[in-house]
């Protein structure tokens, strides 16, 4: 398997998202009435990864919570424009039911204290009516492992804690349950900042896969993650979504000034 720092660029053929997912129209987000993120306006596509990236305290997951409603569990917090989810402002939806649909996997691993099936189930559990048997999970429990990649590490250690797995395999074992409930875009936060290159080659590789299933937006540091995986690449500083290109032309030929610098490692 070819390590993160030396792994060519492996974009797909070019192609039309088939369809915008989510829209962002001038987003602020205030923390106690001062500004971390300042009239953002982004589209999302289904069938594209779209990575944030930025300096430290530049609004990167502040934005990303935004998506699904996170940042209003934050006392002092408060946001204005709009988002919409298939045209459906997220503020009208349901929290639970919106998080479902924008599913979030976040920087450090945190498996349920349960055992590895107990954690997808977990997700379908709380989905359904009425409490679902084990025997009518068993499906979906294996597909979304399957589709995290690793089933075959587990397949015959479903009831085994899943606090004895490695970070790699716990952080997929997140992204299972994450994608267990079929959500239309998955947020990830860092994915792999906690985690060694071999197990961050395994997740990017997991993210180009399920690009073809769902919108992923995902916010990193790591600049040469970014051009390893995302399709689109937006710039963010003090707050400001500074510049919006597709990955290539926004590492080779970026627009603004504050890009051209922040690539180049003037600042970080």
């Amino acid at each position: 398997m070819i390590e993160p720092a030396t792994r060519p660029l492996l974009h797909a053929v070019a192609r039309a998202p088939v369809r915008e997912r989510m829209r962002l129209h001038e987003i602020s987000v205030f923390y106690d009435g001062v500004a971390a993120v300042r009239d953002a306006s982004l589209s999302i596509h289904q069938g594209e990864v779209l990575a944030l990236i930025g300096p430290s305290g530049c609004g990167k997951t502040t934005l990303l919570r935004t998506l699904n409603r996170l940042t209003e569990l934050t006392p002092g917090a408060s946001h204005s424009g709009l988002v919409t989810l298939d045209g459906e402002d997220i503020d009208e939806l349901e929290d639970t039911r919106l998080r479902t649909r924008v599913a979030m996997v976040f920087q450090q691993p945190n498996p349920f204290p349960m055992s590895i099936f107990d954690n997808v189930a977990f997700a379908l559990r709380e989905q359904g009516r009425h409490r679902p048997r084990r025997r009518e999970l068993e499906p979906a429990v294996e597909q979304a492992l399957r589709r995290a990649g690793l089933w075959e590490e587990v397949a015959d250690k479903l009831d085994r804690p899943a606090l004895r797995l490695s970070g790699g395999q716990q952080q997929r074992l997140c992204i299972a349950r994450a994608i267990a409930t079929d959500p239309e875009i998955l947020l990830m936060d860092e994915p792999c900042s906690a985690l060694d290159p071999r197990s961050t080659s395994v997740i990017e590789e997991l993210i180009r896969e399920l690009r073809g299933e769902l919108a992923i937006v995902i916010v990193t540091h790591n600049l040469q993650q970014a051009r390893r995986v995302a399709d689109r690449v937006a710039f963010m500083y003090l707050g400001d979504l500074v510049e919006l290109a597709a990955a290539e032309q926004l590492f080779e030929a970026p627009r603004e000034e504050r890009t051209r610098e922040y690539i180049a490692g003037a600042f970080g």
